[in-house]
């Protein structure tokens, strides 16, 4: 049975933001403030059903999906553009492959430990760490 995702996790390091939003033509103001938040993610898991919220003082984000099922998804509070994501199981990892302006883009999620890691694609990586 894949991984239990449910809970509530805070941001403790990033590791390469600033090439990741480069990556994404994000300007530098914005930048600049997103290197300085410290997110919270909210998952509910029911199954193979998600909902990821993530929230921080400037803004927060929802994304609901199931595994294995395509879902339009716009990434606001980043660069706002429209995407098509699928999100799959590999182990107990949670692979998004992202389709749209971006080549190359998307995310995996895994826990280690007490650690929900996140690696966000898009050229460049972006790796980020909640507890």
């Amino acid at each position: 049975m894949p991984a239990d995702y449910n809970g509530t996790w805070d941001m403790v390091s990033n590791e390469n933001l600033d090439g990741y939003m480069v990556a994404l033509d994000i300007n530098f103001a914005t930048r600049k403030i997103a290197s300085m938040l410290k997110p919270q993610k909210v998952i509910k898991q029911d199954g193979d059903s998600f909902t990821f919220q993530t929230m921080s003082s400037v803004l927060t984000y929802k994304s609901s999906f199931t595994v294995g099922e395509e879902f339009e998804e716009v990434t606001k509070g980043m660069d706002n553009r429209k995407c098509q994501s699928v999100v799959n199981w590999d182990g107990d990892k949670l692979v998004c492959v992202q389709k749209g302006e971006k080549r190359n883009r998307g995310w995996t999620h895994w826990i280690q430990g007490d650690e929900l890691h996140l690696v966000r694609l898009c050229t460049f990586f972006f790796f980020f760490i909640f507890i």
